[in-house]
């Protein structure tokens, strides 16, 4: 028993056409080494002609540059910083070995301090038990009719 199907399928037509006569194209596109950077200069013209435009013409200069909004919006406050501001690369500066030394000398600083006044603490805790610890014993031995 065979089954035909008579009715146009839709999902087809929307496809496009099949042509098997070409061989797929094997060659896989070259993936980016890492973060693109942009130097002032690109991210000055950008801006220029980014604010220049209309709103349906901004997302094409977006699309064809391959930028996000959140980037011109970065690149704005950069700018009205100063133009030096344009110029510094992203992300956070490098940590100096220096200011590094510094918090962990200050942190050790901060925990002997801490100690010494602990042990400031106990020395005179350990005054004071003595004195009271003497004065019990005179006080049993006054009592006591004991002399010394």
């Amino acid at each position: 028993m065979t089954t035909t199907i008579n009715h146009f399928d839709d999902t087809r037509l929307h496809a496009g056409p099949m042509d098997d006569t070409a061989p797929p194209d094997p060659e896989v596109p070259e993936r980016s080494s890492g973060r693109r950077r942009f130097s002032a200069k690109y991210k000055a013209t950008i801006l220029a002609e980014y604010d220049s435009l209309d709103r349906s013409a901004r997302g094409a200069l977006l699309r064809r540059e391959g930028l996000y909004s959140s980037l011109i919006v970065n690149w704005r406050r950069q700018r009205d910083e100063g133009p030096e501001a344009l110029a510094r690369p992203a992300g956070r500066q490098k940590a100096d070995p220096r200011d590094r030394e510094i918090a962990r000398l200050k942190a050790k600083v901060e925990r002997l301090t801490g100690d010494l006044d602990k042990s400031r603490q106990v020395v005179e805790i350990q005054g004071k038990l003595s004195a009271l610890l003497e004065q019990l014993a005179t006080d049993s031995t006054a009592a006591n009719g004991e002399s010394r």
